[in-house]
């Protein structure tokens, strides 16, 4: 399949290149050419797609979530972080099976198609259910073990690296990870160290997510979760934190020296008064940050618009300062370094030789009017009613309010429905 997509307006996302009007021409899932009006060519077109001046940018990735967890929605709320995990989720996730965890899946992608969202990384149990449900979808997928005392093993974890980064068009990937040092036995964690390090492979997992989490490690090892799990060998060739809200003046040096990224995912920080990430501090030490929505079930929402706004919008208030964390650097981390974060480096820009992974960003709706700063308009401006078209490996997948699945929306809503009234019930 051979796409022009002409009259636009471009964000690439490439560093220091601000938005022009032009086109973008796609051959196969590959983009050949991001540029203005004028070049010449032989491609034959089997589509073309009139963006009519709307903005067309790379898609925004979310770079940290537990997708199929939308069985989950709106229906264990208002608790504190632990009795949130070890009264309603723990117990009710211990009823899913791979047949629910594709249909709860499937629902997750279709909101993030909605969102912009082109690509997730997911730590999630039945991760082929799972990963049969984004191919089904044509949705990119990465995957990263949710591996604990209470289930899998460094051997599992292997296997899974191994298959599901087998597939050489990269629409599903894998990324050593487990669920968090406080729901992990040491020696577990050395295994995962020594498969890290067997595969010169990062390592992601949540941590410093609450003032207890940091306090319980410490005393029982007397370091912070950063310190501890870097001691032990885990994050010798880098990876990735989530959440990372309370840390030690240590441990930014950690961070830094290891090459890591952190993944911020300010809605459900919030909603669990888990706090809020230093995001600032991090960008001021040179520390790659991305976005992520987490779980719909301590989100509830799987929206990149939502997020983007209170990553920039909190940091200002905490840091007093209204020059914080300006909307170009949100953009960058919703994009750029999302898909750097999840090993998509093939997916960060909107350039010659990357994934056709993109989205049309309707500008002639009132929220984008006058059009002074695209940018800025985005993240402080931006709402998913400007979604217009969502577009993975050169395949149009949801298109003014309609999606191009394998299955109509309306079965996906009522086997979610179904399964979810079955466990919950």
């Amino acid at each position: 399949m051979n796409t022009r997509i002409y009259n636009a307006r471009i964000l690439t996302m490439e560093e220091g290149k601000p938005a022009f009007f032009g086109e973008v021409w796609i051959e196969g899932d590959t983009i050949v050419y991001a540029g203005p009006k004028g070049k010449e060519t032989d491609i034959v077109w089997d589509k073309e797609i009139d963006a009519k001046g709307n903005l067309i940018m790379p898609g925004f990735k979310n770079a940290h979530t537990h997708t199929a967890m939308t069985f989950l929605r709106s229906y264990a709320d208002d608790m504190k972080l632990d009795e949130w995990l070890n009264k309603q989720v723990f117990p009710n996730e211990a009823k899913l099976d791979g047949e629910a965890v594709y249909w709860f899946t499937k629902l997750g992608i279709m909101e993030y198609l909605t969102s912009g969202i082109t690509a997730a990384y997911d730590m999630y149990f039945f991760v082929d259910d799972g990963a049969r449900s984004a191919k089904d979808c044509g949705f990119r997928y990465t995957f990263c073990d949710s591996t604990n005392d209470f289930g899998g093993t460094a051997e599992s974890m292997e296997k899974d690296y191994i298959r599901l980064n087998e597939d050489p068009s990269r629409m599903i990937s894998h990324r050593l990870g487990f669920h968090a040092e406080y729901t992990t036995k040491k020696e577990l964690m050395e295994d995962i160290a020594q498969l890290a390090h067997k595969y010169q492979a990062p390592v992601s997992v949540h941590c410093s997510e609450t003032r207890k989490e940091v306090e319980g490690c410490r005393a029982h090892s007397g370091m912070t979760p950063v310190a501890y799990m870097d001691s032990l060998g885990l994050f010798n060739y880098g990876g990735t934190i989530f959440h990372g809200v309370h840390l030690d003046e240590a441990d930014y040096d950690i961070l830094k020296k290891r090459g890591m990224y952190v993944v911020t995912n300010p809605a459900s920080n919030l909603k669990l008064a888990s706090g809020i990430a230093p995001i600032n501090r991090y960008l001021k030490e040179g520390i790659p940050v991305a976005i992520g929505t987490d779980g719909p079930a301590s989100n509830n929402c799987l929206d990149m618009f939502r997020e983007m706004f209170l990553v920039t919008g909190l940091q200002k208030v905490v840091c007093d300062d209204p020059e914080a964390v300006p909307a170009m650097e949100v953009l960058k981390m919703a994009t750029v370094n999302g898909a750097h974060a999840m090993g998509l480096n093939e997916c960060d820009t909107l350039s010659e030789g990357k994934k056709a992974d993109l989205i049309m960003i309707d500008l002639k709706q009132p929220n984008m009017q006058p059009i002074q700063n695209t940018e800025k308009n985005l993240v402080y401006a931006g709402s998913k009613q400007n979604v217009k078209m969502t577009m993975v490996a050169g395949k149009v997948l949801y298109q003014d309010g309609e999606f191009y699945l394998d299955c109509p929306a309306e079965e996906v809503y009522e086997k979610a429905n179904s399964l979810a009234r079955k466990i919950l019930d």
